[in-house]
């Protein structure tokens, strides 16, 4: 079974067009898709976890 694709916190930043400052109030809201910290510290977004919050904020926007 294939692995999740998971993307970096810059590349869903560059997708979704918003600055890291409004990505983290967002998060600090809990409107934020939901991030995963790697043993290294870095931070990841799973592709399935970003489709269902793009999913979930064209819902509540309709």
């Amino acid at each position: 079974m294939a692995r999740p694709k998971m993307l970096k916190l810059s590349e869903v930043l560059e997708e979704i067009e918003m600055s890291r400052a409004a990505f983290y109030r967002m998060r600090a809201r809990g409107q934020a898709p939901r991030l995963q910290k790697l043993p290294n510290g870095h931070l990841r977004v799973s592709r399935a976890d970003l489709d269902a919050w793009w999913a979930s904020c064209e819902e509540r926007a309709a």
